[in-house]
């Protein structure tokens, strides 16, 4: 009898196994099954492997492996017995694998749920990370072939790898006996072992986004014999901005005997520079960045930045290029920004970088920017340059990226790197494409607890260039739920600047009550109407008159700051003529002192067409360039960026920002007051409540049988009772009336008063179509309702009638929760009828809400006065609406099986809130990537 050992692969090769990582350090490794071919990798890495790390993982000095090991350790049947490898330029650096056993841990199959699992890493890759990435991964596995457990024997002087099984998060077991430390662990994922991950792939994500922008030493490859092209372009930047490492200019047409270009050292190819090289610059045409990636690769280069064009902008050839290009660099264990990119700028003191084709180096500031394409990459930091090139101190930037065809680092690397990075107070992002929507989510999330993250999207439609997963939410709802993450949505680059200037050096606002002084009226005026408009709570307008002197807006800004009425203060200047007017200068000395008094509001200023007070402003901050580098002519004022004038004294540390119009100025305000709302809120989020009478168990039960039945479908009626049921929603009984005398059974069975209801889709919840018949309180009633029902609209068999027993009177809304591949589960509200259907009223959550999320929906729909009182209406049960909400959420959060659920309508009375309808879709349930192991998008 073959014993499991000597037994042929019982499944096909695994490929979903495959998978890139982003080790601990910022490197890259490829995760995949071991199979019969890996035989000669296996021993090549054995015998790199120190006789130390041998000893601990066979617990006792095993020199090399025989041949029998040899095929235990290559042939597995991806069930009972996996194992798994880590490799970078295709050779083995570190392997796991498991075995089921039984209680008495013999080999074993199915239905046994445990597993015996092992590691063994090259001593030259231990502590990157790379035993807990596999760890991760090979409990993915074991999962999915219905293991629940694993078991881990090692020596207890083998320090390293009980640490990797204990700082994993998951609920283990530990005991000692015969020398040897047993331990034993469940592979549920718990909220510490997720939480253990993603703290994991933040450090490792930021790492790698750092290695790219904190470079020791840069290879430009592409660098033109003559002056002009774009490596020699960007090599003149880099030489340019002072970078202070070590660089090289490249290219495999220099002559033998050439040494430097424009003073730096030359080279025809990366592997002839003596010396590490921490990021290759790439500008050569796209059918040679293969062999340059390689390249780079074999001399250990640890990223690229792809200036190259040609990739999956151009069409299908072009992505398959862009597919192979990321392939090539990851089995290098590199990252890749780009191809197609602008870029990169990191301005720190230490780095120095402009590694873009940005002919000047920004000044150095707070703001870190991102964008995907080039093109808006410079009109970014063109908004925020000052005429002649200079970068006013209010606009300064720390790191930018631009990140191209965003083909490996996206924006959610950026975002890790920003996280964390002492340099950036504020993240500005233009993101053409959102490639995952569930983890952008996230990241943004736990980002705008630390920092203001601001982001214009785009409309929905992604260049060609980007490989974006398909989702089924509109537009509107990913800004939804982007706001609801704390991200400050924005439509335009300049509402983008003005929000990033404004959040860089303003303290925020505690809430929405606006002081308004200034020397015009007029513009006080529209200043506040603006206020009004945003939905704040401006005060009346002080105006100052236009004889106004300087001391006048010092004492006027001053009173005003220090009432405790007011959250914030806008000032409103228009050029004043005359005696006694104040100069630019003078004018803002006097704001800077009165801010100065009390820095714990924030203060912007609106001026009309002075752009004496805008260089004024800058100057003051002693940032802005001297005016001997500034242009002549004068911008057109809608293009003009905002100013600055300094709060602090002149060191820079804090500027109040200047709008050449209110809307501007107050729509930076308006967000700047959410935002603050939403940091307040999000300090304490709420709980998901716990409900005594959540049959989970049950309605699981159900779902797996009702699945049986196919792969995706709309269960009946009875099921779709059932199953809400099981989380406490009850759905008022509707019984078939496909006659007059079945009609009138049904009302005796369910008791009068009853509805009389058409069913057929083009009239189900159109009650303005008259397909349905109210408050029938006895049988000629409904008798009578169903002759005219029959004569309006057809024969019973086309209009599907039922009779339903009549709900208490009140508001009706819809709640409906769907299952998105990409942004995961959402659940929404509204009002049923025009207002979700025309006026698209409707509000966003991620699932599971919380309650103080649940109340939060119920009121920001628009229409949402009318479920309190409006025009002395009666308030309906908005408690048991919320109720309601959160045992759906909570369906839906268990059971990823059901993809979609539409209550409509739900009768919201003012004592309890009924559901008249629902429909239910179960399908199985989508891959949840968020919470499996950490892994690079594929390609």
């Amino acid at each position: 009898m073959q014993s499991p050992a000597d037994r042929q692969d019982r499944h096909e090769y695994p490929a979903h196994w495959e998978a890139d990582v982003v080790l601990r350090d910022g490197g890259t490794a490829r995760i995949r099954p071991i199979t019969i071919d890996d035989a000669d990798r296996l021993v090549s890495f054995y015998e790199q492997v120190s006789d130390e790390s041998k000893y601990y993982r066979f617990f006792a000095p095993y020199p090399r492996l025989s041949a029998k090991d040899v095929h235990r350790f290559t042939h597995h049947d991806f069930v009972d017995r996996v194992g798994l490898a880590a490799t970078i330029g295709g050779e083995f650096i570190a392997t796991v694998r498991y075995d089921r056993i039984n209680a008495n841990g013999m080999p074993a199959s199915s239905p046994a749920d445990e597993a015996e699992v092992a590691f063994l890493v090259q001593d030259a890759h231990q502590g990157r990370g790379v035993a807990s990435a596999l760890l991760e991964h090979i409990a993915a596995v074991a999962r999915e072939r219905g293991i629940r457990r694993f078991a881990a024997e090692v020596l207890p002087a083998n320090t390293k790898m009980i640490k990797v099984f204990t700082d994993a998060g998951y609920t283990q077991k530990r005991s000692f006996e015969d020398g040897v430390v047993r331990l034993e662990f469940d592979l549920e994922p718990t909220d510490r072992s997720v939480a253990v991950q993603r703290a994991r792939e933040q450090r490792a994500e930021a790492r790698s986004v750092r290695r790219l922008l904190a470079p020791g030493s840069v290879a430009v490859v592409g660098v033109g014999r003559a002056p002009g092209g774009v490596g020699r372009s960007v090599l003149g930047n880099i030489r340019d901005a002072g970078h202070p490492g070590r660089l090289y200019a490249v290219n495999k047409a220099f002559p033998e005997d050439l040494e430097e270009v424009d003073g730096v050292p030359a080279r025809r190819s990366v592997r002839d520079i003596d010396g590490p090289v921490d990021l290759a610059v790439v500008a050569v045409p796209a059918d040679q960045v293969p062999t340059v990636v390689a390249e780079c690769g074999e001399h250990g280069v640890q990223g690229l930045v792809v200036l190259s064009a040609g990739y999956a902008e151009s069409g299908p050839e072009g992505r398959e290029r862009q597919r192979a290009l990321v392939r090539l660099a990851r089995a290098y264990g590199m990252r890749i920004i780009g191809p197609n990119a602008f870029g990169v700028i990191n301005t720190a003191p230490a780095v120095r970088l402009n590694a873009s084709l940005a002919p000047e180096m920004p000044r150095p500031g707070r703001i870190g920017m991102f964008a995907q394409s080039g093109a808006i990459g410079i009109a970014l930091l063109s908004r925020l340059h000052r005429r002649g090139g200079g970068v006013t101190g209010v606009t300064g930037v720390s790191t930018f990226v631009s990140a191209g065809n965003r083909a490996d680092v996206s924006g959610n690397d950026v975002l890790q790197y920003w996280y964390d990075d002492p340099d950036t107070d504020v993240a500005l992002m233009y993101l053409e494409s959102i490639g995952n929507p569930r983890k952008f989510t996230r990241l943004a999330r736990r980002t705008a607890a630390a920092k203001p993250l601001v982001v214009v999207q785009g409309t929905g439609t992604a260049p060609l260039g980007h490989a974006v997963r398909a989702t089924r939410l509109p537009h509107d709802t990913v800004s939804a739920l982007l706001r609801q993450a704390g991200v400050i949505r924005v439509d335009t680059i300049t509402e983008l600047v003005d929000a990033g200037l404004l959040l860089a050096r303003q303290p925020l606002p505690a809430g929405p009550r606006v002081a308004i002084l200034g020397n015009s009226e007029s513009l006080g005026v529209l200043t506040y109407d603006r206020c009004l408009a945003e939905g704040m709570r401006p005060a009346r307008p002080v105006d100052l008159t236009t004889a106004a002197t300087a001391a006048d807006f010092r004492r006027a800004l001053g009173q005003a700051l220090a009432d405790d009425t007011h959250d914030a203060v806008v000032v409103t200047v228009i050029p004043a003529i005359g005696e006694g007017a104040p100069g630019d200068a003078e004018l803002a000395e006097a704001l800077r002192a009165a801010a100065a008094t009390v820095p714990g509001k924030p203060v912007l200023v609106v001026h009309v067409e002075l752009g004496g007070l805008a260089e004024a402003l800058s100057a003051a901050a002693s940032t802005a360039p001297q005016a001997a580098d500034r242009q002549a002519e004068t911008p057109d004022p809608a293009d003009r960026p905002p100013a600055a004038l300094p709060a602090t004294p002149p060191d820079g540390t804090h500027l109040i920002p200047a709008y050449p119009a209110a809307e501007r100025a107050v729509r930076a305000l308006a967000e700047a007051v959410r935002y603050g709302q939403w940091r307040r809120e999000a300090a304490d989020p709420g709980r998901v409540p716990e409900y005594d009478d959540i049959d989970e168990k049950g309605a699981a039960r159900l779902i797996d049988t009702l699945l049986r039945r196919g792969q995706g479908l709309t269960i009946g009626q009875e099921e779709t009772c059932e199953l809400l049921a099981a989380y406490g929603i009850q759905v008022r009984r509707a019984l078939p009336a496909p006659s007059p005398d079945e009609a009138a059974e049904a009302a005796r069975t369910l008791g009068y008063p009853v509805a009389l209801k058409a069913t057929a889709p083009h009239l189900r919840h159109r009650a303005d179509l008259g397909g349905v018949r109210l408050d029938l309180a006895d049988e000629e009633q409904l008798r009578r309702a169903y002759a005219e029902l029959t004569e309006l609209f057809g024969k019973p068999e086309e209009l599907r009638p039922v009779v339903q027993g009549m709900a208490p009177r009140g508001v009706d809304t819809v709640v409906r929760a769907v299952i998105d591949p990409a942004a995961g589960a959402v659940l929404s509200f509204g009002l049923a009828g025009a207002a979700s259907q025309l006026l698209g009223d409707m509000a966003h959550r991620l699932v599971p809400v919380t309650d103080r999320e649940a109340t939060s929906l119920v009121r920001s729909i628009r229409t949402a006065p009318l479920l309190f009182g409006w025009r002395g209406s009666t308030p309906v049960d908005t408690p048991a609406l919320e109720e309601l909400l959160l045992r759906l959420s909570r369906l839906v959060d268990d059971h990823p099986e059901v993809v979609a659920v539409t209550l409509e309508p739900v009768v919201v009375a003012p004592h309890g809130a009924s559901v008249l309808g629902a429909t239910v879709r179960l399908a199985p349930p989508p891959a949840r990537d968020d919470l499996g192991p950490r892994t690079m998008p594929a390609y």
